[in-house]
């Protein structure tokens, strides 16, 4: 039994039926040229035998006593296969339009937590005779970086699948009474809670050192930290209480390009994913006659794990960054998202140092869902300030082909979660040369999510014309 932190049971106690709190990803598949039958049973019976790879396939949620503290992961027992591994068919003509329509009413779903907190959907019926799978795991179980446990676990590097080691028997173990199963969980609860305190009030001077430094600089000093920005999020139409319909758009950009676009103007990749962002952000709300004159300002994920960590549990942070939106030069803008991203990261790298990494409070499982039903229902989020319009993520993928039952990838888009209040979620990915982005919104707030999606691939282009135009670096130059 391993139970949940804090931030892992946050993403439980959020969920409501118009919130699922779940990451996906749709990767697109050619299928092996040898292959006789459908591709769903195919990939089932490759998958059934790499199960055991990935630990979270095989577990589910066990509420503590009286439910007072976090859950925890225990066993799942026999698995319903036929739950977790379903098989979709695109009707003719099965395009791309289709497909997205067809993800975004997949990620609308909760899953069952009466079970292991994951779902595959294999999809055939493209018109170009590839095969795609929607894979969806709850994050309180997964965040980006615990993803590539998953990854490893069902990924080749070549056509041929490598051999694994079956799983060990499982021993078998006497199941605990009632009663001992009520003292042991309210011994862990105890020990828990009194543990969470102690760290606490341990934090407390560092935290207070910490605030003073963060004022200090914001009264005028020229040294140290940035000081505390003055951010107050715009209105947007992002910036709604969402329903329960998701809608999804996919658009893979060049990576080298990208590249390119960040070596003429000395930022990097992710400043050119926010800055493309950006773009066709701008050009979709003056389309729609509702460009706010403040700066959107993005919420963008930090990760917390250290190489070589593939624990499944969510290590993040996060940082606030102003993307420039009023700007409507595209260079002008990359080069202030630079710098706002830089202030950002150096404000985010001293907070996260000292900002709680795990929290118990008596009662969370019951008191923090009512809180975010009731967010939810009272539509606060209509009316409430924000700080953040859209989160904004880059996580990077494998820079070399890879393979899954055989089957070569030929895409990996990323499916993500919006929020009461934060309705739009960009997440990119990168695979070989390509930044595959995701655009995951409410339908009622993003319904002509496809125009949104296409206004990047414009973005990226006036992005790269302008770096095209740039002098040479001397350095470059003397080349």
């Amino acid at each position: 039994m391993k139970q949940l932190g804090g931030i892992d049971a946050t993403f439980l106690y959020m969920e409501t039926p118009e919130t699922p709190m779940h990451v996906a990803g749709l990767t697109l598949y050619e299928p092996p040229a040898d292959l006789s039958g459908s591709f769903y049973d195919h990939f089932k019976e490759f998958f059934l035998s790499r199960m055991h790879l990935a630990p979270i396939f095989e577990k589910k949620l066990a509420r503590t006593v009286l439910e007072l503290d976090h859950p925890a992961w225990v066993d799942a027992g026999e698995i319903d296969i036929s739950y977790h591994l379903r098989r979709a068919t695109l009707p003719a003509p099965g395009n791309w339009k289709q497909l997205e329509g067809l993800v975004g009413d997949l990620h609308s779903t909760l899953l069952d937590r009466s079970r292991p907190l994951w779902q595959f959907t294999v999809i055939d019926g493209l018109e170009d005779g590839n095969v795609a799978i929607y894979s969806k795991v709850h994050h309180a179980a997964v965040d980006g970086g615990a993803g590539m446990a998953i990854a490893a676990a069902l990924y080749d590097m070549s056509p041929q699948p490598r051999k694994v080691k079956p799983p060990e028997p499982k021993p078998a173990t006497r199941k605990p009474t009632i009663e001992e199963r009520a003292i042991l969980g309210i011994n862990d609860v105890v020990q828990n809670v009194m543990r969470q305190q102690l760290k606490a009030m341990e934090a407390v001077p560092q935290v207070l050192g910490t605030l003073t430094d963060l004022l200090i600089a914001k009264s005028g000093s020229s040294e140290g930290l940035p000081g505390i920005p003055d951010i107050l999020a715009p209105k947007t139409p992002f910036n709604v209480t969402i329903t329960a319909q998701r809608s999804f758009a996919a658009r893979a950009l060049s990576l080298g390009d990208a590249k390119m676009i960040a070596k003429a103007t000395g930022t990097k990749i992710n400043d050119v994913v926010m800055a493309v962002s950006a773009g066709a952000l701008r050009a979709y709300l003056e389309d729609h006659e509702a460009l706010p004159r403040k700066p959107l300002v993005a919420f963008v994920p930090i990760s917390l794990r250290q190489p070589g960590d593939m624990d499944a549990s969510n290590q993040v942070f996060g940082m606030f960054c102003p993307i420039a939106t009023e700007l409507a030069d595209p260079l002008e803008r990359l080069l202030a998202i630079r710098k706002n991203s830089s202030d950002s990261k150096a404000l985010a790298g001293t907070v996260k140092d000292v900002s709680p990494k795990d929290y118990t409070l008596l009662g969370a499982p019951i008191l923090f869902p009512g809180l975010a039903q009731l967010y939810g229902r009272t539509g606060l989020a209509d009316v409430m300030p924000s700080t953040t319009n859209l989160t904004i993520s880059n996580v990077p993928g494998p820079p070399i082909s890879v393979y899954c039952a055989g089957a070569k990838v030929l895409a990996m888009f990323p499916v993500s979660i919006p929020i009461h209040g934060i309705a739009l979620n960009i997440t990119v990915q990168s695979y070989q040369d390509r930044l595959d982005f995701g655009i995951t919104a409410d339908r009622r707030a993003v319904p002509d999510i496809d125009h949104l999606g296409d206004l990047l691939i414009t973005a990226m282009a006036e992005l790269k014309a302008a770096a095209e135009k740039l002098p040479p670096s001397p350095k470059d130059a003397k080349r």
